[in-house]
């Protein structure tokens, strides 16, 4: 019962997301007007704007105009859902399970702003750098045993993350001769190690390309582009890296090393 109460929870969240993820980068209110269709603009009624069982039950269209709506509303709820349940499975009912999910629905948003805009809006980044430093020394996320501790690797995950970007960037744009990041990036990595503290995000820069490189050459073939945003792949590395970092961490250092 606890799981699916959270599955709904995430659902209604994911559709507030979808709110942010049409409305910000378009320098909207995200709390008025009410939800309208995008395609003619009519009001949504609350019978057609349940999360996930509205888009079935209308097959993915308008009630009023019969367009058909984009399949990500769909899917960003579904996510929010899953990715909700998955971190309740890990972390329980507990002040860390309600972090994390706030730092992967931001990485939810970022991630789907900038696979249509190639860019991060820094309203989520940079005071994401401030809560997410206050949140992991506030509730030791780490397991440190005192504030000091938790802050330092925050503050630290804070710099290694940023600038393991920036040096990316730089090094991309001397090999390339052209702008291989954007500032975005490298303030949503800053983010993420404020999050995830230094080790973690020092993960999750090594894990990104991996995801990225793949997507990368499928788009390359395909569709014949050279450049793919970044900030979903970083997203992935960071999820997993929250998840399992612990374990491939050891793996890496004390499994790998030892044979």
């Amino acid at each position: 019962m606890e799981y699916f109460l959270v599955f709904i929870f995430g659902g209604i969240i994911g559709s507030f997301l979808n709110v942010c993820i049409y409305r910000i980068p378009l320098g909207k209110s995200i709390v008025w007007p009410r939800s309208f269709c995008p395609q003619c603009g009519k009001n949504i009624g609350w019978f057609d704007n349940i999360p996930l069982l509205s888009y079935a039950v209308l097959r993915g269209k308008c009630r009023s105009c019969k367009k058909t709506i984009s399949f990500k509303y769909f899917l960003v709820e579904l996510m929010c859902a899953l990715i909700g349940v998955f971190l309740f499975s890990q972390f329980s009912m507990s002040a860390t399970f309600f972090v994390y999910y706030f730092f992967a629905c931001i990485l939810i948003v970022v991630s789907f702003i900038d696979i249509k805009y190639q860019m991060i809006p820094d309203v989520f980044s940079l005071p994401g750098i401030v809560v997410g430093v206050l949140l992991f020394t506030f509730f030791r996320l780490d397991g440190s045993p005192g504030y000091t501790g938790a802050l330092l690797n925050s503050v630290l995950g804070v710099i290694v993350g940023g600038m393991s970007m920036f040096l990316l960037g730089m090094l991309g744009e001397f090999l390339f001769k052209k702008e291989a990041l954007g500032g975005g990036d490298i303030k949503l990595m800053a983010m993420m190690g404020a999050f995830l503290g230094w080790k973690l995000v020092i993960l999750t820069f090594f894990l990104a390309p991996f995801f990225g490189s793949i997507i990368g050459i499928i788009t390359k073939i395909r569709f014949g582009k050279d450049i793919i945003p970044y900030g979903p792949y970083l997203s992935i590395a960071a999820i997993i890296s929250l998840i399992y970092g612990g374990n491939i961490i050891n793996y890496i250092f004390v499994g790998y090393f030892s044979l």
